[in-house]
């Protein structure tokens, strides 16, 4: 296992992967895609107007996400280390570029480390909280998943084969969220506890970051954020269906959005690029959608969710100091929870040392 592991982490070998999913999902897009002359011809009559729009809803949808990630964070970790709103929405911004740029969905990770580093006087064990209120604040997206699920499934045509993957995906769901509300501990207790080894010290500072779903009020105020943000990504999608002319109710903006959640559940290729356009225009055939403009719908929402994270990324990795070789190296990590810590407690150790040459370059410079 040691070894299958050590040349998994060999950049040539993970290349070597991407490049055979990139053909083989090359291949099956020029041979089961659609007809490429008819999706460009889909572009020709959009309405940009419509895309500024939803490109603004998802960046409000990401600020309310962001905002409701501060909330859980505030129940886990004393009052005297709470961190500034605009830090958390900048290590918020860093995990979104973390993702987009980086294989194997490592943002959580990077926005732990990056939001960490302005807690100097936290005590240790504050990075294992910060991972727990990470968790959480995912498991908060059930609520409003499962809202719009059982929304869609009585108002929207949804085919027979998307019913069976919207329950597995409901299933599992719930089976975290229960898990995790029973694992859940509000204690008073200090940050740390003495004597406990790595793993067990581990599991109780991450369920000790899971504390606000015992919280009431802050749980509800979480929740409620995170379903404004799907919200607001609900009338994105919607809004990009105006652009492409696609003449659909709102029901089946819901059953898209649920559909292109499920498809990028598992990233079987970059992107999943080809998966989701399917998922997006397969459905849309029931609304007298052509199959072609479907498929060009789902590239530009796609493509809008990208720019969104990549923008509001680089913003916040050029403030935070950030460059994108050091989440790349974040990577190279194994899964397991105490490597999980480590390469957050590297990539804080790099930004240190990165912080520390630019102040000997400015002092360096004569005046």
């Amino acid at each position: 296992m040691t070894s299958v592991r050590r040349i998994w982490r060999s950049g040539w070998a993970q290349a070597g992967v991407a490049l055979v999913a990139l053909v083989v999902a090359a291949t099956l897009l020029w041979w089961r895609g659609p007809e490429w002359g008819r999706v460009l011809d889909a572009f020709q009559f959009v309405i940009w107007s419509w895309i500024v729009l939803a490109l603004l809803l998802n960046v409000l949808s990401t600020f309310c996400r962001a905002y409701s990630w501060r909330l859980t964070i505030g129940q886990a970790l004393p009052a005297e280390h709470q961190p500034r709103v605009v830090h958390v929405f900048s290590s918020f911004g860093v995990g979104l570029l973390a993702n987009a740029v980086v294989p194997g969905r490592l943002g959580e990770l990077a926005r732990v480390a990056t939001l960490r580093r302005h807690l100097p006087d936290a005590p240790p064990g504050t990075s294992a909280t910060l991972v727990g209120t990470v968790f959480a604040h995912r498991l908060f997206d059930l609520v409003p998943a499962s809202i719009l699920v059982v929304w869609v499934l009585l108002a929207a045509e949804v085919p027979h084969w998307a019913v069976v993957s919207i329950m597995v995906a409901a299933a599992i769901g719930f089976t975290l969220f229960t898990v995790a509300w029973l694992g859940a501990k509000r204690s008073a207790r200090p940050v740390v506890s003495e004597g406990l080894g790595s793993i067990r010290q581990l599991v109780v500072m991450g369920r000790q970051g899971l504390s606000v779903l015992k919280a009431p009020l802050p749980l509800a105020g979480a929740v409620f954020l995170q379903c404004c943000g799907w919200a607001l990504q609900l009338l994105a999608v919607w809004v990009m269906m105006q652009a492409f002319g696609i003449d659909a109710p709102l029901p089946a903006a819901g059953l898209v959005l649920v559909l292109v959640n499920i498809a990028t559940i598992v990233p079987l290729w970059p992107g999943n690029i080809g998966l989701v356009q399917a998922a997006v225009a397969l459905p849309l055939r029931n609304y007298g959608v052509p199959y072609a403009t479907g498929f060009a719908y789902g590239l530009a929402l796609q493509a809008i969710e990208i720019v969104c994270g990549l923008g509001l990324g680089l913003i916040a990795i050029a403030r935070e100091g950030i460059s994108i070789a050091m989440l790349k190296r974040m990577r190279d990590d194994d899964d397991s929870a105490e490597n999980a810590l480590e390469g957050v407690q590297e990539l804080l150790e790099e930004l240190d040392e990165g912080e520390h040459e630019a102040a000997r370059e400015s002092a360096a410079v004569p005046r």
